[in-house]
């Protein structure tokens, strides 16, 4: 079973080595890495160079935005399985890709998501939010709740007809695709209960000056499914509530 990961990038030079050696460490060989930058100027593509022997595709162009950037990299995949790892992020640790293809083999599932951890920007091993996938319920969704983003795998072909990421959205736009997989498309999906994914904090979902434009995205999103959109959006951010607190008790 093939697995395309991609990293989209835009002036990452801080945080992309880290991302992209997370996933050049995993112990399955058989990963499509395809790396699409969106012509970054500060130094980012002499990073993302440095690893080119290992990395199946590598995009420099010119785009509107991350969403843009990903369905480029889905367009590109030919895996069977479609993973994210963003550029200020990284896997959880080596074994991640080898223990997602095992869950795919055992459920033959559709979609599969698991937990993640958000960290301090400085110090990657201080947790910040934890975050506990749970048990899938179409009812849940349909209350707010969504699985982590970057803890997704997906098969291409699913995505290929249930449609990519609408990139008229600027943040809202994984919310919106995975509403869509989860209420509204008749998928097989998996919960693998094990950590994927280190996220620092202050991407783009967490910077506050982009708080209102996500929560005017969200709104809008839940609305033209069908949802009631204020009420909806409340229940997404109640569903975080306990990750916050749990993560004052853990270690990463």
């Amino acid at each position: 079973m093939k697995i395309s990961i991609i990293t989209t990038c835009y002036n990452r030079a801080a945080t992309i080595q880290g991302a992209i050696e997370s996933v050049l460490a995993q112990d399955y060989s058989d990963i499509e890495y395809i790396v699409v930058d969106g012509l970054s100027k500060d130094g980012s593509m002499d990073i993302i160079n440095r690893y080119k022997d290992r990395v199946a595709k590598i995009v420099s162009e010119r785009d509107h935005g991350m969403y843009e950037a990903i369905n480029k990299g889905i367009h590109m995949a030919t895996g069977d399985i479609i993973g994210l790892v963003h550029s200020d992020d990284f896997l959880y640790d080596n074994h991640v890709i080898s223990n997602v293809v095992k869950r795919f083999e055992e459920t033959n599932a559709d979609f599969l998501y698991g937990d993640g951890v958000f960290v301090n920007a400085n110090d990657t091993y201080k947790p910040v939010r934890n975050w506990i996938g749970g048990t899938y319920h179409r009812w849940k969704v349909a209350c707010g709740w969504l699985p982590l983003h970057p803890t997704c795998y997906i098969r291409r072909d699913v995505m290929m007809r249930e449609g990519l990421y609408d990139e008229s959205y600027k943040i809202a736009a994984d919310s919106d695709l995975l509403f869509r997989y989860l209420y509204m498309a008749n998928l097989k999906v998996t919960y693998m209960k094990r950590k994927i994914i280190r996220m620092r904090m202050g991407g783009l979902s967490t910077d506050s000056a982009k708080r209102k434009m996500m929560w005017d995205e969200d709104v809008r999103m839940y609305r033209s499914h069908g949802r009631w959109g204020v009420p909806t959006k409340i229940m997404k951010m109640m569903w975080k509530v306990p990750q916050f607190v749990e993560a004052k008790f853990m270690n990463v």
